[in-house]
């Protein structure tokens, strides 16, 4: 069968693929360890569900306007306004089907044939597969451990050309748990002035920020609240991954009603009983739950960041946010695929190979399970490091 050239510049998600390797040997009855899920281990909340419950009672199961109901979408304006200071309106925002969604619609809406994206390296590896999908081509650039793998204003600056349409911005970051400071952001907001580029701002993690302050890139200045396009969600910081349940935030009206032209034509409105579900997590009804949550992150951090960094020949930076531990491993095997291929094969421990993110070397661990997997995990892995042979 012939199929579209568009599909063919596609890679298969490393992430997905992994997980998907490591349940299938778990179903033949193996002791798989899997460190590669990106989500988070918690149930949803009860006041998430029961709002559901209810909304079922009173038959919520019909269509709702593309962009979302009147109530879900004044709830995350109330959101963006009570923790990020940030006043969009609620025709400024759509909820989308995860904000892998929100992201797919956006490059749809802004990308032309050769416009060009800067993506700091290492990344979450749908970045650059969704912008070549949608013609575009991903100007990849390398961040570096002296700066907590950080995009900095200077690489931006070198990197910008005239084809240069946006930059993508995700913090705190999967796979390194980076979180960018007011002062960083502010000086990418300097060397943005008087451009047309987009900022492209994935906060999916905002809540899981562990040190210093949570700062959003359209809160920078009103240059950057014009230029930016805010990215969120509640998979990760709502313990909602399969409700898939993100949303887009904008203050260009043009770009909000190409947008919602695109989603009119391909899933219309997000599940109506999804957006039911969301409301009291936005309006933050399970902040307590949310923060119970970080403080076991937080507490599982610690832990395997020391145990890491007690393992000869690799080495792992303490992460301000999210639930990754991205880990040198270059003196063992610089070659992550073949590493994390060995690992899962003789010590039965799935990781995903830094180079789905852009940055061979390094592999990414999850903590996103509970402690006794954690440090059973992680003997696996020194006992595999100490007796690898290249």
């Amino acid at each position: 069968m012939l199929l579209s050239k568009r599909i063919s510049v596609l890679s298969e998600s490393l992430t997905i693929a992994i997980s998907s390797k490591a349940k299938e040997m778990k179903a033949a009855g193996l002791d798989v360890i899997s460190f590669s899920a990106g989500e988070p281990d918690f149930d949803t909340p009860e006041v998430i569900k029961n709002a559901v419950k209810l909304a079922l009672d009173k038959g919520c199961g019909k269509y709702t306007a593309v962009p979302g109901t009147p109530e879900v979408l004044e709830a995350i304006a109330t959101k963006l306004k009570r923790d990020n200071n940030l006043n969009y309106k609620p025709n400024q925002i759509i909820t989308n089907v995860g904000a892998k969604h929100s992201l797919f619609n956006l490059f749809s809406c802004i990308i032309n044939h050769g416009d060009e994206v800067i993506i700091p390296s290492p990344y979450w590896v749908s970045y650059p597969e969704i912008v070549k999908y949608c013609g575009g081509t991903p100007v990849i650039v390398e961040t570096s451990e002296d700066n907590k793998f950080k995009l900095t204003a200077s690489q931006i600056k070198s990197a910008i050309t005239p084809k240069t349409r946006a930059i993508v911005l995700n913090s705190p970051s999967n796979p390194c748990g980076g979180v960018y400071s007011k002062a960083e952001l502010e000086e990418i907001g300097k060397v943005l002035e008087g451009s047309d580029i987009l900022v492209v701002s994935d906060e999916i993690y905002e809540k899981l920020t562990y040190s210093g302050e949570f700062i959003a890139a359209a809160a920078i200045s009103n240059d950057m609240f014009k230029r930016t396009i805010t990215i969120n969600g509640l998979s990760k910081c709502g313990a909602m991954p399969g409700w898939r349940f993100g949303y887009m935030a904008s203050s260009i009206d043009e770009l909000n009603k190409a947008v919602r032209k695109l989603q009119s034509q391909s899933t219309s409105n997000i599940s109506s009983i999804v957006q039911a579900g969301a409301i009291p997590a936005l309006l933050g009804e399970a902040d307590a739950d949310i923060e119970y949550m970080k403080s076991k992150f937080i507490e599982r951090r610690d832990y395997a960041v020391k145990a890491i960094n007690s393992i000869d020949n690799l080495s792992v930076i303490c992460p301000e946010g999210a639930f990754y531990l991205f880990i040198n491993c270059k003196s063992v095997e610089p070659d992550s695929m073949k590493f994390c291929q060995e690992l899962l094969e003789k010590a039965l421990v799935a990781t995903v190979p830094g180079v789905g993110f852009g940055m061979d070397g390094y592999f990414r661990v999850s903590f996103a399970c509970d402690i006794e997997s954690l440090k059973r995990g992680i003997d696996r892995i020194s006992e595999f490091v100490k007796n690898y042979k290249r």
